[in-house]
């Protein structure tokens, strides 16, 4: 009997560390798993763009962060981005929600990437991909690219006029 109360303990404690390595707590000590952790925080994200709040939006930013926009030239590192957010958000912030998301984990859980589809009433749909890492204990974006999604049969119309919209940039440069 003894010995298989041991058993029976070992094996609790054993799954218990196991379990317990995969999930991780808000500050109200539930356990919650990195995955909902990861969604939250790119909801809030995205919450924070369309209130323009600076701060919290920011804050969302691993301290070396970059953001990709939808231009060939739009690489913000976050120092640039910040500036671009400050002058943005002065006149309002931008809103994007999530439709669907995917996200995906590396090795011992310490980063992840995604991919969501997005809306936006006035622009239409988006792809955002990135990157988020684990710092001091909060998921933070490390790097996110915005690309507009173009039904297949559109390509080749929309990469003419981009073509054309790049050409006449450089020569005005």
């Amino acid at each position: 009997m003894r010995a298989l109360f041991y058993l029976l303990t070992t094996l609790v404690t054993a799954f218990s560390i196991v379990a317990g390595s995969f999930g991780e707590e808000r500050a109200s000590g539930v356990a919650v798993e990195p995955q909902a952790l990861i969604s939250d925080m790119l909801d809030d994200f995205h919450l924070a763009a369309a209130a323009a709040d600076r701060d919290r939006y920011l804050g969302h930013f691993a301290k070396d962060a970059v953001f990709m926009g939808t231009d060939d030239w739009e690489r913000w590192p976050l120092d640039e981005f910040t500036e671009y957010v400050e002058q943005r958000f002065a006149n309002g912030g931008w809103a994007y929600s999530a439709e669907s998301r995917n996200i995906s984990f590396g090795p011992k859980g310490t980063f992840a990437w995604f991919d969501e589809l997005m809306i936006s009433e006035r622009w239409g749909r988006f792809r955002g991909t990135g990157v988020v890492l684990k710092e001091q204990g909060n998921w933070k974006i490390a790097h996110y690219s915005l690309t507009i999604l173009i039904p297949n049969e559109s390509f080749a119309a929309i990469s003419e006029a981009a073509t054309k919209g790049f050409e006449e940039r450089k020569t005005k440069e």
